[in-house]
Parts: C-alpha cells; structure tokens; sequence
C-alpha cells in the first residue's frame, strides 16, 4: 500500500517534470516571437532551422530576444529558488530573496555610482569601461558588501529569527542612505535611478550574459545539492543536529548560495519583486509536499515559466510600448500573496 503510493507520486512528480520543460519550451518560443518589431511566428522557425532570409530579423532574433529569454529564464530560476531556501531557513512562508538586504546593497552600489556620476565620468572615460558594466560591478560589489556583513553576524547567532530581524534593519539603513542621496542629487540622477528600480530583462548583452550563465548554473546546481539539508532544517533545528547537519556551516552555505543567486540577478536586471516569494508556495501547491529533493527542480522549472510569461505580459503584444517588469511582477504577485495568505492552511509545509 505504501510502495503503490510512493510510486504514484514519483510518476505525478515525473509527469509534472515533463509538463513544466515542455511549458518552459513554448514560453520561450512566444517570449521569441513578441517584441516591439513583429515577427511572424514562421520566420523564428525558419531561423532556428537555418532558412531565414531577412538579416535584419534575425539579428533581432539574435541579438535582443534570445538574449532577453535566456535572461528571463536564469533570473526567474534564480530568484524562484533562492526564495524556496529563505523560506525555509526561517521557517517563514513570507520569506523573499532580498530579505537579508542583499536588494539594497545592489541599490546603494548603483546609487553611489548615478548620483555620484558627475565626479565619476571622467574615471569611466579614463579607463573605458562602460556605464553599464560600472552599474553591474557596484550592484554585485553592494550586494557581496551586505553578504559579508551578513555572514560575519551569522557566526555569533545562532536564532535564525535575530537574523532575520537584522537582515531587516540593515536593508532598512541602507534604503535610508539612499534616501538621503536621492535628496541632494539632481532630477535626471534619480530619474535614472528609478529606472534602474523598474528591472530590466532586455538590457544584457551576450557578454553580461556569458558572465550571469555560470555563476547561476552553478548556484543552481548546488541549490539541488542543498535539498536535502534543507530538509532536515524544515523538520527542525533539533532534528537536524540529530542526524548530524552542521546547522552553522549548513547556515552559511545556503546564505551565500541565495545571495549568489539573489545578488548576481540584482546586478544585472536590477530587483525584480515577487518571483523569490510567489513561486515557492506555487510549486508547493502543485505537488503538495514540502521535500526540497522535488520542490527545487518545480521551483526552478515554475520561476522561469512565470517570468518569461510575465515578459510576454509587459512587451503588451500587438503595441510597441513596453512596461518596466518589476511593475507587472508586482501587479500580478501581490494579489497572489493575499490569497495566499488567506489560503495557507491548504499549502503542505511538511516533508
């Protein structure tokens, strides 16, 4: 009886796998096929296939859209799965990627470098390297700054909660350094910085997204290697050092990984709201379980679905206007955190 029922929910986990690669692979093809040029849907196929005929086309194919999906993808994965283990390393299902500050870091690095643009164009200008290469390097130099802190404070607690709380605070003193810039710099300096806030999956070349790939591959990979600590850590602190998890190494670990993941998006699409907080309690509801060795891969699979549909959304198909993504994540994500919280009862948060 339990044998059958094991392998009925390995073969519903499998047939939910495939569904999702499947789904991933038709959200790519229309995140491909909208945009502010229209491009038939036969023409993509036909480039994929090698028998395109219009370079202008295909060098928008090639250059802008492939780039922006393969963006979507990691930033939805990445984002989708660093939320799964906040949550579960505070044992808090309103838990998100930024959390522990790591999105005002990045703010803080961009903003030093917009609002202190006037005596910082000539060091760009000395050294040729391009605005949006310095707005990357201060938001992951921002984001790795609060990371370090954030370790250093883990080392002397050992109440997840008191992290969390100054992981709180500290996001908060830097939101209010920002502030403060803001205030005293001039109107085109913050207009900038608000549009660095928007988010953005269409600004990466293929050299930014050479240098994103790796990193986030191998954060994903090791976010599957951490599943099964993180199931220990669901179970509770008390259990885990039972079956012999290090909770503080284990701690460190997922911190870094998430700030990785986290980190690395910021710096390259700026924040990007919502998917680190909705699509956990989305795959939990799928498959009904809280075992990480299942929930990561639907995690992942569910993020990139949700933030190529949610480009789809913003290029308002069949217009040539396009919405800032961090606003439609927004305005599909809270309602769906309002629901939740009136449903949570029904969400399994248990192994």
């Amino acid at each position: 009886m339990i044998q059958s029922h094991i392998d009925a929910s390995t073969k519903k986990w499998r047939l939910s796998l495939v569904t999702l690669i499947l789904s991933l692979g038709a959200c790519s093809l229309l995140s491909i096929s909208f945009g502010s040029v229209n491009i038939p849907f036969s023409f993509i196929i036909d480039h994929f296939i090698g028998n395109s005929d219009n370079k202008i086309w295909s060098n928008i194919i090639t250059q802008f859209r492939i780039p922006k999906m393969y963006t979507a993808i990691l930033a939805g994965s990445a984002l989708a799965v660093s939320g799964l283990q906040m949550q579960t390393l505070f044992r808090n299902p309103l838990a998100g990627p930024f959390i522990l500050g790591i999105s005002s870091g990045a703010g803080l690095g961009v903003a030093l470098v917009i609002f202190l643009g006037v005596w910082l164009g000539g060091f760009i200008e000395m050294t040729g390297i391009g605005r949006s290469w310095l707005l990357v390097s201060a938001a992951a130099l921002g984001s790795f700054l609060v990371l370090g802190v954030v370790l250093v404070t883990s080392f002397r607690l050992r109440n997840t909660v008191s992290l969390l709380i100054i992981g709180l605070m500290f996001g908060s003193a830097v939101s209010a350094l920002v502030s403060i810039l803001q205030y005293f710099s001039q109107a085109e300096n913050i207009q900038a910085y608000v549009i660095w806030t928007f988010g953005s999956l269409g600004s990466l070349s293929w050299s930014e997204l050479y240098i994103m790939l790796p990193i986030i591959i191998l954060s994903l990979a090791m976010s599957i290697l951490l599943s099964k600590p993180l199931n220990s850590l669901l179970i509770g602190d008390a259990y885990a050092e039972s079956v012999g998890l290090n909770l503080k190494k284990t701690r460190m670990l997922i911190i870094i990984n998430t700030s990785l993941l986290a980190g690395t998006i910021t710096a390259f699409c700026g924040p990007i709201a919502f998917i680190g907080l909705a699509i956990p309690h989305m795959a939990r509801m799928l498959y009904n379980t809280g075992n990480h060795l299942l929930l990561t891969p639907l995690t992942i699979l569910l993020g990139a679905i949700a933030l190529l549909i949610f480009d789809i959304i913003s290029q308002l198909p069949g217009s040539q206007e396009t919405l800032p993504i961090n606003a439609i994540t927004s305005l599909f994500g809270a309602p769906f955190v309002i629901w939740l919280i009136l449903r949570k009862a029904n969400i399994n948060y248990t192994v």
